[in-house]
């Protein structure tokens, strides 16, 4: 009896810390243009960490070079911003805590 007891309650406090967990998530937005200052469409955002089951998440800029990563666990990430005929920039150690959208923008170099 006891044990089922210990049992519920466990269930019960899982149950209820389930929702803070859920709204602990973070994310990573921003722009992308180029070196003279035009938005950049199409380029792949990447974010990937340890903190992440996936290891990564993706996202691609839209008209206004605007991108969203979002869902993203409290943590260190390294976003990735790559383009065909671009340089691909790296933007490393972005610590991101809790219920935080952290702006990362990119400014891309004309590359091999």
């Amino acid at each position: 009896m006891k044990s089922l007891l210990v049992a519920w309650i466990l269930l019960v406090s899982f149950l209820l810390l389930l929702p803070a967990a859920a709204s602990a998530q973070s994310s990573i937005t921003g722009v992308v243009r180029d070196t003279s200052g035009a938005v950049q469409p199409g380029v792949t955002v990447e974010a990937s960490g340890p903190a992440l089951i996936e290891g990564s998440r993706t996202a691609v800029t839209d008209n206004q070079g605007a991108y969203r990563i979002v869902d993203l666990r409290p943590g260190v990430y390294t976003v990735s911003f790559t383009l065909s005929g671009f340089s691909t920039l790296k933007r490393e150690g972005l610590d991101l805590p809790a219920e935080f959208t952290a702006t990362v923008n990119g400014e891309l170099t004309v590359g091999a």
